[in-house]
């Protein structure tokens, strides 16, 4: 049988054991809280799954961080606010190049990015929205550098006259059109004013839906319907057969009848 001092020790352990559990369970208990409030502004690599599909099956193993050649993507820490080990990368630090390979798509293993996507002008990993109460264009002066440095130009960012209040010169603002932009975030590195006016977000956090009901006939997308889609016409109804004259009866027109001379 041992003496105190085993006794003593025994205690030390198991007093040791309990504190690190409870610290353990208060470390995991704000990893849940954590996880619980993360903010849905990550912007995540290309070709990545819808964010809850993307939480749900990304593994966390840093592969797709590993193969960027740029170095632009990064696994979130505690303190980005995101799901924790998930990969996403900064704009305004350091935008998507488009690799046209798409290295770090070929790498994921879990399918968290679609291996299936081939173009890389494909990739929908954010939306860029403009702030024209602070975009130079659209105070007035010639900027335009998120145009120019748009990887497609024409397409995802235009150029539109815009007439002055005061003047009868026009101002050239860039226009957004979501159908077209990758959400690479070259515009929002490259904006320059001292906090970006334009900025890459999440689509689910500044667009709409109008909904099937409306009908707008007057836009381009709104194809008229196929003929197959149509319903089909009423069968042609048979016209009715003529009803049969009547007869005449003998001697209704008897008193009609001219008499002989």
């Amino acid at each position: 049988m041992g003496g105190p001092s085993d006794r003593r020790q025994f205690l030390a352990h198991a007093a040791q054991g309990v504190a690190a559990a409870a610290c353990a369970g208060v470390g995991w208990n704000a990893l849940l809280v954590q996880q619980a409030h993360a903010v849905p502004f990550a912007i995540r690599p290309p070709g990545a799954q819808p964010e809850r599909d993307f939480n749900a099956t990304c593994v966390k193993c840093g592969a797709c961080v590993v193969a960027c050649p740029y170095g632009i993507l990064r696994l979130a820490t505690t303190a980005t606010g995101i799901p924790l080990g998930t990969p996403h990368f900064v704009p305004r630090e350091e935008p998507c190049r488009l690799c046209p390979d798409i290295p770090c798509v070929r790498v994921c293993p879990t399918g968290s990015l679609d291996r299936g996507m081939k173009d890389i002008n494909a990739s929908r990993m954010g939306l860029a929205v403009i702030d024209a109460e602070n975009c130079l264009s659209w105070q007035g002066l010639r900027c335009e550098v998120c145009y120019r440095v748009c990887p497609v130009k024409g397409k995802a960012i235009t150029v539109d006259p815009h007439p002055r209040k005061l003047s009868k010169h026009a101002v050239f603002v860039p226009v957004i059109h979501s159908d077209a932009c990758t959400g690479c975030g070259l515009c929002e590195k490259a904006c320059p004013t001292q906090v970006a006016a334009i900025r890459i977000v999440q689509p689910s956090l500044v667009q709409g839906k109008i909904g099937e009901h409306f009908r707008m006939e007057w836009r381009p997308e709104a194809a008229p319907e196929s003929p197959a889609a149509a319903p089909p016409a009423p069968a042609p109804v048979a016209p009715k057969p003529a009803a049969p004259a009547p007869g005449k009866a003998p001697g209704q027109d008897y008193f009609n009848a001219e008499i002989p001379s």
